[in-house]
Order: C-alpha cells, then sequence, then structure tokens
C-alpha cells in the first residue's frame, strides 16, 4: 500500500542557493572568460566524439548564464547606488 502523503512522481521543488562569496565585476569576467574557454574545448572535443558526458556542455552554459546574470546584477546595483549619492548630495 502505497504512502498517501507521497504522490508518485512527485519532486520537491528546487530552491534557489544564495551567494557565499561576493565578486568584483572584474573577478567575474575573468571567470566567465575561463568558462567560455571551456566551454568552447568542451564542444570541439564533442564535435570529434571524444567528449564522454555531452551533459557537460549544458552545465557549461547555464553556468556561463549564471556569471552573465550576476555581472548584470553587479553593474545595475552599482549603477542605483551611484544615482541615489547623486539624489542625496542635491
Amino acid at each position: 500500500m502505497a504512502n498517501k502523503d507521497s504522490k508518485a512522481g512527485a519532486k520537491a521543488p528546487l530552491k534557489a542557493q544564495k551567494a557565499t562569496e561576493v565578486k568584483t565585476i572584474d573577478q567575474l569576467h575573468e571567470e566567465l572568460s575561463k568558462l567560455q574557454l571551456e566551454h568552447l574545448e568542451s564542444r570541439k572535443s564533442h564535435k570529434q566524439g571524444e567528449l564522454v558526458n555531452p551533459h557537460v556542455l549544458t552545465a557549461q552554459r547555464r553556468g556561463i548564464a549564471r556569471i552573465h546574470t550576476a555581472i548584470t546584477a553587479a553593474t545595475t546595483k552599482s549603477l542605483t547606488d551611484s544615482k541615489s549619492d547623486t539624489k542625496e548630495e542635491k
């Protein structure tokens, strides 16, 4: 007899993780370039049939997207902070 509390095939919702370390925009750009280079190498090896686990490509694309998001958020925050500072000075 199945447990009434759990539904078949139901998964717990994923929770977003908080950033544990704060990086500067320059550090994020460096990490982005490293990941893009690594992704390029993985794509080449996948085309040649040498890549054992093609799921790596998806994980790398997601990592690149996360860094792009972090760069955008940091840039937006710095612009917002600078605008609020100029308003306070007036």
